[in-house]
């Protein structure tokens, strides 16, 4: 049975219709074809100035009640591997330096440190060196009068660590959208090319800040398990040693 010339045309009209039609549902993806919103599904702060998102994603952090902050430092003194767990109350974690890996328990006031006989064994003091095997593995209780109690103790502070961590310094200006782990989020740069740290941030629901690029090639953190809260308690006391003012030297 011969198509009627009406018919035809219809169907090449039809044809022609579902080509960009097809066109649109493959460049989807990327988010960029056809009048698709970039922003669809998001918190809306990727449309925002590279300012904005930077005070958003600070007032997130700062009225969050917990956060788990993992990655690298380097100063002047070294380079640091941290991964603690915060919340107003206290925190608990690990440091590792170059030498060595403790642990960092603060409820509260009382801050507590906890390593191997190895590390208690590096000072050169005969006492300190006899008390390590006692030290292995219990929490030692950081005298508040000790000069080492407020170094140690900043990496247990939520507030100070994240105001000290997530600075960026420079002329800001939005960036690339990328994604850490399964999160999208938009990035802010600081300085010529990023030079002055770069910080992503969350475009799905709250707007919290999950990775910090330091300035300087200074480290990268990554902040998750944001308002997650965790367990936070003091050792018992058949785990703990207190040597009352001060610490071994180490």
């Amino acid at each position: 049975m011969t198509s009627s010339p009406l018919s035809v045309r219809v169907r090449v009209q039809a044809r022609r219709a579902a080509l960009p039609l097809a066109l649109c549902a493959g460049l989807a993806a990327g988010l960029t074809a056809c009048g698709t919103d970039p922003d669809e599904g998001t918190n809306g702060v990727g449309k925002l100035s590279a300012t904005e998102i930077e005070n958003r994603a600070r007032t997130a952090a700062d009225g969050a009640d917990a956060v788990r902050l993992s990655g690298t430092l380097v100063s002047k003194g070294g380079s640091y591997k941290i991964d603690m767990k915060l919340k107003s109350s206290g925190g608990t974690g690990t440091v590792t330096s170059q030498k060595s890996t403790f642990g960092l328990l603060r409820v509260g006031e009382d801050l507590f440190l906890k390593a191997n006989a190895g590390f208690w064994s590096h000072s050169e003091s005969g006492g300190a060196a006899s008390a390590a095997g006692k030290l292995d593995d219990k929490y030692v209780k950081v005298p508040s009068g000790d000069p080492a109690y407020q170094q140690l103790r900043g990496f247990t502070e939520k507030s100070v660590l994240l105001k000290g961590m997530l600075g960026l310094q420079g002329a800001l200006s939005r960036s690339d959208r990328s994604e850490v782990g399964n999160v999208r989020t938009v990035r802010i740069a600081a300085g010529k090319d990023g030079e002055g740290g770069t910080l992503d941030v969350s475009l799905q629901g709250t707007p919290y800040p999950l990775r910090f690029e330091r300035a300087g090639g200074a480290g990268v953190l990554e902040l998750a398990d944001w308002n997650k809260d965790f367990a936070l308690a003091a050792p018992a006391k058949g785990d703990t040693v207190d040597y009352g003012q001060q610490l071994p030297k180490t």
